[in-house]
């Protein structure tokens, strides 16, 4: 008995110690603007196993993330709120990009590839994947409905939070959010 409640102290010490836990607190705190769509779920959610493809058809899952915190949009070459979000994202990816921190992008449904070139060439996005899930097995299974979709995954590959729609990602406040959330110092 002794060691179980000494064993279940230190969890939860552990789990207090933790700073993941606080930031997301935090972070859902400071949500304003845009950000007010961003919910944070109150346990961090499993997401999606399915495999979806590089640009160039190899086999990708969410798995080859797993370690960094990932900024996953899903996304398609006729939604006309991708094309004014994507910018930002790609605004997001150069200024926190890195062994922590990735923006990864999907096209759901049927993007035809050179489309999604295209795509991108007309909105000065070089640096984040054209990845595909073309028959949007993995939007599916995290339940998008509705294009663009957001979604937080932490380093354990769970989701911790959702945007559903647009969003100005490259405001202030998501900077700090995201900040908020990698354990960064505020730039201010």
């Amino acid at each position: 008995m002794k060691k179980t409640l000494a064993a279940l102290l230190y969890t939860g010490l552990v789990t207090l110690a933790n700073p993941s836990f606080a930031d997301l607190a935090a972070a859902e705190a400071m949500r304003d603007g845009d950000m007010k769509k961003l919910v944070f779920h109150s346990e961090a959610q499993a997401a999606g196993t399915s495999e979806f493809t590089t640009f160039e058809g190899e086999p990708l899952s969410l798995a080859a993330y797993d370690d960094k915190w990932v900024l996953l949009n899903f996304w398609a070459t006729w939604c006309a709120p991708c094309r004014k979000e994507m910018p930002m994202l790609s605004e997001l990816q150069t200024e926190f990009g890195g062994d922590d921190f990735e923006v990864v992008t999907i096209a759901t449904g049927r993007n035809p590839p050179p489309a999604m070139k295209t795509f991108f060439e007309e909105i000065g996005v070089e640096n984040l994947p054209l990845h595909r899930d073309p028959k949007s097995a993995l939007a599916r299974e995290m339940g998008v409905l509705g294009l663009p979709i957001t979604v937080i995954l932490n380093p354990d590959g769970k989701e911790v939070a959702r945007l559903r729609g647009d969003a100005d990602w490259a405001s202030d406040n998501a900077k700090a959010i995201l900040r908020t959330i990698l354990g960064q110092e505020s730039a201010g």
